[in-house]
């Protein structure tokens, strides 16, 4: 499906990231793999083999992410393919405006919304360069229906959103398409800050129609949106989250 194709995949060292790139690769993708986190960028490009390469680097950072966009064509001679998935959910007190520190809302920006900016700036001149291609983002159901209490996470999404639209449209004349997953709440590293409390994760649980997703499910909508199959979407902010933005989950939970 993906076969002589080229994919960068950042927070490729742990969850969602990391589903992804398994899941590219094995459709035929060669794969570089980007993490701030040394040992989990290197087991992921272990995991899948000779057709991976792995970097070190912050998404958050306009030279690492240029510097990412250069191994990728360096080491496989073409980019087609950036997943940009790199995220974090609250570093520190991100919460009520008034409580956040303003560190802490720097951080939540940088990581999860300037990171699309700054990947899809220098990617986007080289998937244009090799024919044309896909980008995926990764939003979240937050960015269509807020718990509260998460002003940064919300908002940082919520731009990944509406980016993602407006790089649609400037990417349409170069055969790039640009789309992005709004998943729910998805049994990863991440989210253990949320599930490590039982009774709090079958709450998240029952507040979706199917229960929780697994990265991997994730991964396959990437797949998916990466390849011919999509070739009608772009611009798309695809709500695949089990029915979450269906319920009035702040109820369920507490119920």
């Amino acid at each position: 499906m993906l076969q002589n194709r080229v994919a960068i995949v950042t927070g490729a060292g742990s969850g969602l990231g990391r589903a992804g790139a398994l899941a590219l690769a094995a459709a035929g993708a060669r794969v570089l793999v980007s993490d701030v986190n040394e040992t989990g960028v290197n087991e992921t490009a272990a995991l899948i083999g000779g057709a991976a390469k792995a970097i070190v680097a912050d998404a958050g950072s306009a030279a690492d992410a240029e510097r990412t966009v250069r191994a990728a064509v360096d080491a496989f001679g073409a980019l087609h393919i950036l997943y940009n998935n790199a995220g974090v959910a609250w570093p520190g007190r991100d919460g009520f405006t008034p409580m956040i520190e303003v560190e802490d809302w720097d951080t939540v920006i940088r990581i999860n919304l300037s990171s699309v900016f700054y990947a899809a700036k220098f990617a986007i001149p080289e998937i244009a360069r090799a024919g044309g291609g896909s980008i995926i983002n990764t939003a979240s159901s937050m960015a269509h229906l807020p718990l509260g209490g998460l002003d940064g996470y919300a908002a940082s999404k919520g731009g990944v959103a509406l980016l993602t639209k407006s790089l649609a449209v400037g990417c349409g004349a170069m055969n790039i398409r640009v789309n992005a997953i709004s998943p729910g709440y998805v049994d990863t590293p991440m989210n253990a800050l949320i599930f490590g409390n039982e009774t709090f994760r079958d709450g998240f649980a029952k507040g979706h129609a199917t229960g929780l997703q697994t990265p991997e499910e994730i991964a396959e909508l990437v797949v998916f949106l990466a390849s011919d199959a999509s070739r009608s979407l772009t611009g798309a902010v695809l709500n695949c989250d089990r029915g979450w933005t269906a319920f009035k989950q702040p109820e369920v939970i507490r119920g």
